[in-house]
């Protein structure tokens, strides 16, 4: 939420929430990879977050690690609406972050609100398994690209099975079949079986997850205790 905004003459300022949660890439830097239910709750409310942006035209188009925040109640917060954009139809910039983009942006044959549904694919593989399904150990971006758009994800053994079908869905490159494109839109990504334990009428505020982050505001903002 912007709560103020002002200028000097050479820089521009934006006062926004205190979100002294973190940055999630610092938790899954620190933790390598997250429980199936936590990745689980920060995908729901990373969903209802693209579902209100969605719905009122826009598309995200950055979705990753390091633009996600957690607020003192353990909530996830999107950050960094630069290359954000109101679309009715479909656009054809190229901009994002290589591990993140979609096949239809690097193809450069139009995209849409699909393109944030892949990218949600991606970071609940990167929850799970500590990275992109993409990366590139060199940090060659025109590999990854390439990776994007001839190779399959591998999947650990470890990963969990509904997990691993939502991901797949997600990462369609085929964007009219893509988990978020078909018919009924975000409601197919809300009803697949992963999410077949959560209330979505609960809604972002109270969601009935096992887990939840919370920050310890009593001692310094890089301490964390884990609330069940």
């Amino acid at each position: 939420k912007l709560h103020y905004a002002f200028q000097t003459g050479e820089k521009l300022y934006f006062v926004i929430d205190f979100l002294n949660g973190g940055e999630l890439f610092y938790h899954l830097r620190r933790e390598q990879r997250f429980t199936e239910e936590r990745c689980k709750f920060y995908a729901a409310e990373i969903l209802l977050a693209l579902e209100c942006l969605h719905e009122n035209g826009v598309i995200y188009r950055d979705l990753k690690p390091e633009n996600l925040l957690i607020d003192a109640g353990g909530h996830m917060k999107i950050t960094d609406f630069g290359l954000a954009k109101e679309v009715t139809s479909r656009t054809y910039t190229m901009c994002g972050t290589p591990d993140y983009l979609a096949p239809e942006i690097i193809k450069n044959s139009g995209h849409g609100r699909g393109v944030d549904y892949w990218a949600l694919g991606v970071v609940c593989f990167e929850m799970l398994t500590g990275l992109p399904p993409f990366y590139q150990a060199d940090g060659r971006s025109e590999q990854t690209l390439q990776r994007i758009l001839k190779e399959k994800p591998k999947f650990p053994a470890s990963f969990p099975r509904e997990a691993r079908n939502f991901v797949m869905a997600l990462l369609e490159r085929d964007v009219p079949k893509r988990l978020g494109c078909l018919e009924n839109g975000v409601q197919d990504i809300m009803t697949h079986p992963w999410f077949a334990t959560t209330d979505w009428q609960v809604r972002a505020d109270s969601l009935r997850f096992v887990f939840r982050l919370r920050p310890c505001l009593i001692a310094a903002v890089h301490k964390f205790q884990y609330v069940r």
